[in-house]
């Protein structure tokens, strides 16, 4: 029998995931703007005929050089003009999924006719943020999205407030899933997934599905970078081993590719990322299908490695300079390290020896490259584990490294939260002068 209190446990981990980790169509900085020009077209009873724009430069620098699913376009306008146009204002991050050829062909139209502005917000507090003033003729509606890719806090028609978020007033219903995170450890995670019911943690088998599948097309086609599937093609010509390591950077990269490069299939998200959710996602999956595991065990596997990221991520601002695939690589390093030995001590000596390899890497905004920091992170976590396997890691004689996880996590979030804050402006200032 479960005692009450560690059900309760179980239950907010499991909040907590299904919060973080939900399809998402596309990239979701840009389909974050799509929504608030889905939300603000459904109150409007006109046609759509212009749209003004504003968002947070780390939404400018994730938004400006990723394709629109279905598009074949690159940044925010294409993102703004589809939303209102075809957005789905009920659907989230799948936004744009009943989006036809029929509403592109409407969407680049009022690009060409310069109908569509996207502006920096200035100043602006906020790391994600969006605000779309959607016209019909004279009337309009402003949306504004802040804090996370989903959260509207305020809707305003014709001057008239229809809604505003207060954040002031706490109710049980706004309570954060995540707020668990701050008072857990990766022990009692770790507890967590081996003790919780199958059937409590079968849905995240999700992941495996919608990921796979965006790895199967990313092989298929040229999508982006074509990473995964060039990787392949030398493989065959006898460039590459035919291996394990190989299969996870191949296939987790292939995701990637199709993600970044338009390709009109869900990713599972994590922490907000599509590209977070194929990296804790795909390397999980082949090294299960690796050892014939069965669907229980890649369940526990998958909750495992996807809770590990978003612990770390918890720990991080919304977005910055610190390219969280990398963190969510560790995430994948811990559900592939259990596969193998089902021991902590592999586990935690994977995410230092990741910490002490990766922990530079940046984000320079939402690209076809991001499938190569996804490429780099898969083959980091295997090479982590691999070590961890003949109990070898970083150690807390090394660099940012210490002796207990915990710790080297909390000093790599800490850069990410303090010193690199000027590396993200330095980036975004570098990124702004290519756009202008």
């Amino acid at each position: 029998m479960v005692n009450p209190e560690k059900q309760l446990l179980w239950k907010k981990f499991i909040r907590a995931v299904q919060e973080e980790v939900k399809p998402a169509l596309g990239c979701t900085e840009p389909v974050s703007l799509a929504l608030a020009c889905a939300t603000a077209a459904e109150k409007l009873d006109g046609t759509v005929d212009r749209i003004d724009a504003w968002v947070s430069p780390n939404l400018m620098k994730n938004g400006m050089g990723v394709t629109v699913p279905g598009t074949g376009m690159t940044g925010l306008p294409i993102a703004a003009a589809l939303g209102a146009i075809a957005g789905d204002a009920s659907a989230g991050l799948e936004v744009l999924n009943k989006a036809t050829a029929q509403d592109i062909a409407r969407a680049r139209a009022m690009l060409d006719n310069g109908k569509v502005r996207v502006m920096l917000e200035n100043p602006c507090e906020e790391i994600l943020s969006s605000r779309a003033k959607v016209y019909a003729g004279d009337a309009w509606v402003s949306v504004t999205i802040a804090g996370g890719h989903t959260c509207i806090t305020r809707i305003e028609k014709q001057g008239d407030v229809l809604f505003e978020r207060n954040d002031d007033v706490p109710t049980e219903a706004a309570a954060c899933p995540l707020e668990i995170l701050a008072e857990t450890s990766l022990q009692d995670i770790f507890a967590f997934i081996n003790e919780v019911p199958f059937e409590d943690i079968r849905f995240i088998l999700d992941a495996a599905h919608l990921n796979d599948a965006l790895s199967r097309e990313g092989l298929r086609g040229q999508w982006g970078l074509h990473i995964g599937a060039t990787l392949d093609r030398q493989r065959q010509r006898g460039l590459m081993a035919r291996d394990l390591s190989s299969d996870i950077v191949i296939r987790t990269s292939a995701a990637s590719d199709a993600r970044m490069g338009g390709a009109a299939l869900p990713a599972m998200s994590n922490s907000g990322s599509g590209n977070q959710g194929i990296a804790a996602t795909l390397p999980v999956v082949v090294v299960a299908e690796h050892f014939n595991a069965s669907e229980e065990k890649l369940a526990r596997a998958l909750m495992l490695s996807h809770l590990c990221a978003i612990y770390i991520h918890f720990q991080l601002p919304k977005l910055s300079a610190l390219c969280a695939v990398t963190t969510a690589s560790m995430g994948a390093a811990a559900g592939m390290a259990w596969l193998v030995d089902g021991r902590y001590e592999t586990l935690a000596m994977a995410i230092s020896s990741m910490i002490g390899d990766l922990s530079g890497m940046i984000c320079d905004g939402a690209s076809n490259s991001c499938a190569m920091k996804v490429s780099t992170s898969a083959s980091s976590a295997w090479k982590a584990v691999l070590m961890a396997l003949d109990d070898t890691a970083v150690t807390g004689n090394e660099g940012i490294v210490a002796h207990d996880v915990e710790q080297s996590i909390a000093n790599l979030c800490a850069l990410a939260r303090q010193a690199m804050q000027q590396t993200d402006l330095q980036i975004i200032e570098i990124m702004a002068k290519k756009a202008s």
